[in-house]
């Protein structure tokens, strides 16, 4: 017999276990289910399109300049060996990539060289002058990685230019002062734009310190070199037998119908693209370049001297508040020989506006020395 139930409490019928839940709390658990698994569901979907756009934020080729110092070998007394091709190619190679821009409906191709780790790489201004898009192709690689143009500078040449990602390889720069003539060197790139790996070619080190002007471009502290540079290596390295950069590939020496060349090409001394590099970085970080300015008309000399002939001296500039004379002979800035207008031109452009410059002339039979402090560029 059952006991009597207590005070208060309903009588049991039976002594079988309740047989479950009512019917309404069943739909109530199942609603909870297909709503929880709603909600995990569309997290899921919430989070992989989360996760997508953050991996398209992160392979957006970064907008600010790398922050790593670049890589610039000890001084070296000089090399007892002729270089190894295959050995300093295999070296250089990851350092090298194919540049390729959309500009006006075509496609400019050239080199770059990567200079850190975190994916800055250094070309030719001209390369990629006036793109809509650039693109690079690592060593090794078959697809193309999109970069952003961080700066250029037209005045010198060079470009900065950056891609996503990390862990590459940057090459190794010479010492400005270990370049020296009769040095065996190598310029590598992808000439003509053949398809597959770079192009290799080998020389010397022909001469130190050349100038070249083509149209209204200027440079100096050129590397002169009779390794065949071709179209599609500008903006590639030019090595030692180390493997270190001495020099950025940009040019090669013009026909005309008074002179013609044969292996005559020219690079950018790592002397000259150290400094224009970090210039370049500010640049990219918000920082305007000018460059400075003299105020004189020059014309080259045609009697095989060196200096370069004032023309004109343009009212209410450095020149005029000098003293410098229609007729004067320029023939050096900061001791520099100035041994034609291309040369001066770029050496006033490679200075700030605020520097002070000294200025030699030969004027008739007397050499004069003058002081100035160069302004802006006018646009």
């Amino acid at each position: 017999m059952l006991p009597p139930p207590a005070p208060g409490q309903l009588p049991v019928e039976h002594s079988q276990p309740p047989s479950g839940p009512p019917r309404r709390s069943r739909r109530r658990v199942a609603t909870l289910l297909i709503s929880v698994g709603v909600i995990a569901w569309l997290g899921g979907l919430g989070g992989a399109l989360l996760g997508n756009q953050v991996a398209d934020w992160l392979d957006d080729p970064p907008r600010r300049s790398s922050e790593q110092p670049i890589d610039v070998a000890a001084p070296r007394p000089g090399f007892e060996n002729r270089i190894d091709v295959a050995m300093v190619t295999e070296y250089v190679a990851p350092s090298t990539v194919t540049v390729s821009a959309d500009v006006g409906g075509g496609v400019s191709l050239g080199t770059g060289v990567v200079i850190s780790a975190d994916g800055e790489i250094l070309t030719n201004a001209h390369v990629v002058e006036g793109a809509d898009e650039v693109r690079v192709r690592l060593a090794g690689e078959s697809e193309p990685r999109e970069v952003t143009v961080l700066a250029a500078d037209r005045g010198n040449d060079l470009a900065l230019l950056r891609m996503a990602g990390d862990g590459f390889a940057p090459a190794t720069f010479a010492d400005p002062g270990s370049v020296r003539i009769g040095d065996d060197v190598m310029a590598i790139g992808f000439a003509l734009g053949l398809d597959g790996e770079p192009s290799v070619t080998l020389g010397i080190v022909s001469a130190m310190n050349r100038s070249v002007g083509q149209g209204d471009l200027y440079l100096d502290g050129l590397i002169q070199t009779d390794a065949a540079i071709s179209s599609g290596n500008s903006g590639g390295p030019l090595v030692n037998a180390a493997g270190e950069v001495v020099g950025i590939n940009t040019a090669v020496a013009r026909d005309t119908a008074v002179f013609t060349a044969t292996n005559v090409g020219f690079a950018i001394s790592v002397g000259e693209a150290l400094p224009v590099i970090e210039a370049l970085r500010d640049q990219a970080d918000g920082e305007v370049r000018q460059e400075a300015f003299l105020g004189v008309g020059l014309e080259d000399r045609r009697d095989g001297g060196q200096g370069v002939i004032v023309t004109d001296v343009e009212p209410d500039t450095p020149a005029e508040e000098i003293g410098v004379a229609v007729g004067d002979l320029i023939v050096a800035v900061d001791g520099s020989v100035t041994d034609g207008s291309s040369a001066l031109i770029a050496a006033i452009r490679d200075k700030q506006p605020g520097d002070s410059v000294t200025v030699a002339v030969v004027r008739g039979s007397e050499s004069l020395e003058f002081d100035v402090v160069l302004t802006d560029r006018p646009e």
